[in-house]
C-alpha cells in the first residue's frame, strides 16, 4: 500500500476516534455508492452527519479541506440520498468535513461542520 493510502487511512481512523469521542454514533465506513464512497456516515441524535475525512502530511500544498471539489459533492450527494432511502430515515443530513494534518509528529484535527452545502 503506497505511504499516502495509509495516511488517509489513519486519518480516517483518527476522525472515527474524535468524533466518537464528541458523542456521535459511527453507522458506516467506507460505505460506496456507485462511484461515490462516504468516508463516515456517523449520528448524533437526530443528525446524520456525512463525514468526508482529509488527510495531509504538511501543509505545503494547502489545506486538507480545500481538495473537496464540487464533483465530489455532488458525488456524496447522491450516495447519501440512497442511504437515506435504503434505510428509511427521518433525520437532518449535515456535510462535514474532518481534516487532518500533522505538525511535529501530532495531528492536528479540525471538524468543520456544515462544511458544504449541496447544490
Amino acid at each position: 500500500m503506497a505511504s499516502h493510502n495509509e495516511l488517509g487511512k489513519l486519518g480516517e481512523e483518527l476522525a472515527v476516534a474524535f468524533l466518537q469521542k464528541e458523542g456521535y454514533d459511527i453507522l458506516e465506513t467506507n460505505w460506496a455508492f456507485q462511484k461515490a464512497e462516504i468516508d463516515v456516515i456517523a449520528r448524533k441524535e437526530n443528525t446524520l452527519a456525512i463525514v468526508e475525512v482529509k488527510t495531509r502530511s504538511s501543509l505545503d500544498f494547502g489545506l486538507p479541506q480545500d481538495a473537496v471539489n464540487s464533483k465530489k459533492i455532488k458525488l456524496l450527494v447522491k450516495a447519501v440520498n440512497q442511504y437515506v432511502e435504503e434505510n428509511d430515515l427521518d433525520v437532518l443530513v449535515r456535510f462535514d468535513i474532518v481534516a487532518i494534518h500533522a505538525v511535529k509528529n501530532q495531528f492536528v484535527i479540525d471538524h468543520l461542520e456544515d462544511a458544504f452545502y449541496h447544490f
